[in-house]
């Protein structure tokens, strides 16, 4: 019996000397918050920034929206904090920000830029054509979604821009798998690839070349009517163009056209695809 109270004392004992250690840990965590005006913290913020220091200035926009929520430079310091982040290349918690403010404040003025940059921040994220695209078309889409909403600004410029781009880059990609394919002989799955190409992103530079291919592949498969039907529209849509004449010169060779009458041939190809 002496023995347990013994041990239930040296307990006591353990638990009334970290008392003091416990209280001391919530006192430090207290002192960390410390209330200071919404306008200081926020030209901390800024300061930070200037200093090119963005996951501090985030830190201090952040504490603005928490210790002044319904102020005035709430809804500014929660873009600012934003754009701390993606200064950061943190376009993780940058992309989170910005969903969170689009949300909450649909409405206000400045909108446009949340959504604006949102779209940088997919957009900034664009890989090499040879892996994958998902990226890609999350920036698409988020660029889409500004020239639709905001049609009459600066940024629905620039995101129309970045549009050509990334459709340029995903028919790049395409055509890589198409490249690959056709370079192992597996001439109906690049064509395939190429026929993304020129029905998806008939705008970009690589359309022209996709039907170039096309024609390729077709000879490769011994499909001369359609490999000449390639070349047509080829030269119907893009004349003058150095892929149009490569695939006139691969018909020629195989006996498909005749040659120097490259006009000609054309203009009766046509007539007779369109």
């Amino acid at each position: 019996m002496l023995r347990k109270l013994m041990r239930f004392e040296r307990v006591l004992l353990a638990v009334a000397l970290c008392l003091p250690l416990l209280a001391a840990c919530a006192s430090t965590k207290d002192d960390d918050y410390v209330e200071r005006p919404a306008e200081e913290i926020y030209n901390s913020g800024i300061k930070k920034f200037n200093e090119r220091n963005y996951t501090s200035a985030a830190k201090e926009f952040d504490e603005v929206d928490r210790q002044h929520p319904y102020s005035e430079w709430a809804l500014r310091a929660q873009l600012m904090g934003a754009y701390s982040y993606y200064q950061g290349l943190n376009y993780k918690e940058a992309l989170k920000a910005l969903e969170n403010f689009i949300q909450e404040n649909p409405g206000y003025k400045d909108v446009g830029y949340a959504y604006y940059l949102r779209a940088l921040c997919y957009y900034e994220q664009i890989v090499d054509i040879t892996r994958d695209q998902q990226t890609t078309n999350f920036a698409l889409e988020a660029l889409r979604d500004v020239t639709t909403r905001f049609p009459d600004t600066e940024y629905a410029h620039d995101a129309q821009l970045k549009i050509d781009l990334a459709l340029g880059q995903l028919a790049g990609h395409e055509m890589d798998i198409g490249r690959y394919y056709e370079r192992h002989g597996i001439y109906q799955a690049a064509i395939n690839r190429y026929q993304v190409v020129v029905k998806n992103y008939q705008t970009t530079g690589q359309a022209p070349e996709a039907l170039h291919r096309m024609v390729e592949c077709y000879l490769a498969l011994g499909l001369t009517d359609e490999a000449k039907r390639a070349a047509a529209v080829l030269g119907y849509n893009y004349p003058n163009n150095p892929w149009y004449r490569k695939a006139y010169a691969l018909l020629v060779k195989d006996g498909a056209a005749p040659a120097g009458d490259e006009d000609g041939w054309l203009h009766r190809q046509v007539k007779a695809v369109f």
